[in-house]
């Protein structure tokens, strides 16, 4: 890898500024060890539950003309399994592992962490908004500050890693949101989940695609509002931030880190362009500095704070 790729992230020496997110090619240790040796920086888990659970029924992805409609469900082998994959793969790379969990208490929350700590991840992810599970879990917990400090305040008591808060682009409120996961303790925030829940409708068969009928958004019609919130996040907060939404080229990268962020996800991307994305992307990032007079990815300038 380029060392003008190279940045750093809550004291980890990233080789580049590209993450994995959750979700994608994270459920098994192939897919974390993959990403790695194809460019990705970082990467994250399938987010992971206490049980283990098998998701909706299929279909649980559509794709349309600006990306991506999914309803997994939140499938995963459950924490335990979910760690070993993460402790297989961490023998053989020095690349940085965030673990995603999901629940919707703060005990659950709890018990999740302690699981965590006993494991060689080396960074903790609260998805706190994920959008295609309403029917089970109702309205995503990001959507309400209380609930984010609260669960957030108890997961750092005990944490042994650093905690990085994932939140929902489907508030109303999202910079109170943002200083409320900070408040509570966040050492880092990830945003933008997916947007949604949305439909797309097979008008042969006269129904939803999806078998659950609503998904969440994902794709390049997702980037302007992404940056918008990543830079709402960024002039309020003082705490790191990995942004995504939308984000597939090189000059996306460079839009996501001059609106805020400190690394930046690259998610259904993967799919429209294929796994050596990291790569691609990579190459595009030196080809802008080398076009720009930028000598390495963080020198890369960003945008001045909203005045709030």
């Amino acid at each position: 890898m380029n060392e003008r790729l190279e940045t750093k992230f809550l004291g980890f020496k990233l080789a580049s500024p590209l993450v994995l997110p959750a979700g994608v090619m994270g459920m098994s240790f192939s897919g974390l060890k993959i990403s790695a040796d194809l460019g990705a920086g970082m990467v994250t888990s399938k987010s992971l539950t206490l049980q283990p659970r098998t998701g909706h029924k299929g279909p649980v992805i559509a794709e349309f003309e600006g990306g991506i409609l999914n309803s997994m469900g939140l499938c995963n082998p459950g924490i335990k399994d979910g760690l070993a994959e993460i402790d297989e793969f961490k023998e053989g790379s020095d690349t940085p592992v965030i673990v995603s969990v999901f629940a919707t208490s703060s005990r659950d929350f709890i018990a999740l962490t302690e699981e965590v700590n006993s494991s060689s991840a080396d960074l903790l992810e609260l998805n706190l908004s994920c959008p295609n599970v309403y029917d089970e879990f109702g309205i995503p917990l990001s959507a309400s500050k209380d609930q984010v400090y609260e669960i957030v305040s108890s997961v750092k008591d005990i944490s042994q890693k650093p905690v990085i808060a994932k939140l929902s682009p489907n508030v109303l409120n999202p910079a109170e949101i943002a200083l409320a996961a900070e408040a509570g303790g966040a050492d880092a925030l990830c945003l933008i989940n997916t947007v949604g829940p949305g439909m797309l409708i097979d008008t042969l068969m006269v129904k939803p695609i999806l078998f659950n009928k609503f998904g969440g958004l994902s794709g390049p019609c997702l980037k302007p509002v992404a940056l918008k919130l990543v830079y709402q996040a960024y002039s309020v907060v003082n705490i790191p931030i990995i942004g995504m939404g939308g984000i597939s080229t090189g000059n996306d990268v460079v839009e996501m880190l001059m609106a805020g962020a400190d690394i930046v996800g690259i998610g259904t991307a993967v799919y429209s362009r294929g796994i050596e994305v990291f790569s691609k992307i990579n190459a595009e990032l030196l080809q802008f500095m080398d076009e720009n007079g930028y000598k390495s990815v963080i020198t890369l300038p960003k945008l001045e704070k909203l005045d709030v």
